[in-house]
């Protein structure tokens, strides 16, 4: 079934008419030699437009995408030690100026899944030929295609294994139309973006031969100076080609102002750099408060990089909803984004509120550490701009709601930073804490904020419900998980007016029902994969939410127990105190 599906002929028309464009031709004279080419050197190229997904989009952010998803990295090293990026890696596959089917390049990242197919438990990726040979993925790819055929239109919900093999088969599927160039679709449709595009032989079903000829000329001189190496030519007839492709269908052709955004996009990182400068307003703002009479010097630098690294997320998010023509929250990766800027974004205001670094010291790390999640898990938080599933197509409560419970999760993942900063006070100096009862405040205000946008949201998804669904509540998985979260923390909060608890109390609760959050943030996605919020289920990260889990409930149980011994040594000493404060005096 896997050879059938994904391994068959291939298309003879494609090839041909890729020889008419004297593309293979240039190729003989190569030698097979690959272009040494810069990945400066691919920015007209990768300014070409392409549809994908239901999507125009520059070839640059597609050859992005798709290494990605074969690869699980936005760069691949060959074997021979050259550094492959999207777009050289995409031009190379369908010129074939390198064997690619031998390139241990497509990733198989389940362990139970590698071994179970015999193949080598120390790669994590493997060569076309060695998984199309494999007779036992074969027949697990069946088996899935089965499932989904036998459930027609209803919602399949797969065990980790099938999702894996299912992974890996569209994998191979990419692989095969890339190298079969099935995928280019560069050649626009005449007069509607609604209808397909076509790859280059197949201009016939929209134009004629002399309106095609200019883009023809400009495709064989960019296969030709790509394979000679020649940046200047390279770049010049790709621009040529851009710009031939436009005249043919100027109302469906994206604008220059269009794909230029989206490349300077790709090209900001904005994400990363953001991380980085996260990392180094902790580090000054953390210098300068960890010892009286340290120069002003490290507390401005950490505040100016926490001020630009909060920009610059802004304008990452600011383009992505441009781009995207909607708001940044449709999928994991949008989201975690999403809730580490509004964590930053609170801790400013509560900032300049109270004037208390500390907020910025406890929002810097947790962003820092969400956005270098979503940077290394790109197979399980695709950081693909996607079209909206029709669910999420009105963009008024797409916004009112979504919105509304991910800033409550910036507010409590700020809590959660919070409240462990207070409990390290009481792990390390329990004889300092009775101090504290200005961070007990702060803590608390962090929690109602959190509070409050939940209920708000939970409140509102119920009206979106009503209107996508017909119903105000169905007891979705993800609805009651958000319920959930929202008791947990109504008890935290009210627990301490009504005496439940103490401030400690209090700040446990912060980080305990952080967990209630992440399951129905993560979980309810990741791991139970079932209910009605299909469009942001994913697999994988599971490794990293468990190692969390536990290193959290052994520092959580470690600051009880310390603040347990140091309450049973202060006992002692009150009684004593009480005693000598009643005893009468002598006469």
């Amino acid at each position: 079934m896997l050879r059938q599906t994904v391994a068959t002929d291939r298309p003879t028309m494609i090839r041909t008419a890729l020889l008419a464009f004297a593309l293979v031709a240039t190729l003989a004279s190569s030698a097979f030699a690959a272009a040494e080419l810069t990945e400066g050197d691919f920015k007209e190229f990768g300014k070409l437009a392409v549809q994908d997904g239901g999507r125009r989009k520059p070839i640059d952010t597609y050859a992005r995408e798709s290494l990605l998803r074969i690869t699980g990295k936005d760069a691949y090293k060959s074997a021979g030690g050259r550094v492959w990026s999207g777009c050289d890696f995409l031009l190379s596959m369908l010129l074939e100026t390198n064997d690619w089917k031998k390139e241990p390049l497509i990733l198989v990242g389940h362990r139970p899944l590698v071994e179970k197919l015999g193949l080598d438990p120390a790669q994590k990726r493997f060569s076309y030929e060695q998984l199309s040979k494999s007779a036992e993925l074969e027949k697990m790819a069946k088996a899935v295609h089965q499932i989904r055929v036998q459930a027609g239109d209803e919602k399949v919900v797969l065990d980790r294994m099938q999702q894996e093999v299912e992974s890996v088969s569209s994998r191979i599927g990419l692989f095969m139309s890339l190298s079969q160039g099935s995928t280019f679709l560069v050649v626009p449709a005449r007069n509607s973006v609604k209808e397909p595009w076509v790859i280059p032989p197949q201009y016939g079903q929209y134009y004629k031969e002399d309106d095609f000829s200019k883009v023809t000329t400009a495709l064989q001189g960019m296969a030709k100076s790509y394979s000679a190496g020649d940046a200047f030519n390279f770049a010049l007839n790709s621009r040529e080609l851009r710009l031939g492709l436009r005249s043919l269908s100027p109302s469906v052709y994206p604008t220059e102002r269009e794909l230029n955004l989206e490349s300077f996009y790709n090209h900001l990182h904005a994400f990363s750099r953001s991380a980085w400068l996260f990392l180094l307003g902790l580090v000054g703002l953390g210098v300068y408060a960890a010892r009286d009479g340290m120069p002003r010097f490290f507390n401005w630098v950490g505040m100016a990089a926490a001020v630009a690294g909060l920009l610059l997320m802004a304008l990452g998010i600011t383009l992505r909803c441009i781009i995207a023509g909607r708001p940044p929250v449709t999928n994991m990766f949008e989201s975690v984004l999403w809730v580490a800027f509004i964590a930053v974004l609170f801790s400013f205001f509560f900032y300049l509120r109270y004037r208390a670094t500390i907020y910025l010291l406890a929002s810097l790390p947790v962003a820092a550490l969400c956005l270098g999640l979503v940077l290394q898990m790109p197979i399980a938080m695709p950081a693909n701009i996607d079209p909206l599933v029709p669910v999420l197509r009105d963009n008024f409560w797409l916004t009112v709601h979504v919105l509304s419970i991910t800033a409550s999760y910036g507010a409590f993942i700020l809590g959660m930073a919070f409240g462990h900063i207070i409990l390290a006070r009481y792990a390390l100096w329990p004889q300092e804490t009775a101090k504290d009862q200005t961070l007990h405040f702060w803590n608390y205000r962090i929690l109602q904020l959190g509070t409050l946008l939940l209920a708000a949201g939970t409140i509102l998804g119920g009206v979106w419900a009503n209107y996508s669904w017909g119903r105000f509540w169905g007891w979705d998985p993800k609805e009651t998980w958000a319920f959930i979260a929202l008791l947990c923390y109504i008890v935290a909060i009210h627990g301490r007016i009504a005496g439940w608890w103490s401030h400690f109390g209090v700040a446990m609760g912060s980080c305990i029902c952080f967990s209630a959050v992440l399951m129905a943030w993560y979980g309810v996605n990741f791991v139970l994969g079932a209910g009605l919020h299909s469009y942001g289920f994913g697999i994988g990260g599971e490794e990293y939410v468990i190692g969390f889990l536990v290193v959290e409930g052994l520092f959580l149980a470690f600051a009880a127990m310390r603040h347990l011994a140091a309450q049973r040594a202060a006992r002692p000493v009150e009684r004593r105190a009480e005693v000598v404060g009643t005893a009468e005096p002598a006469s």
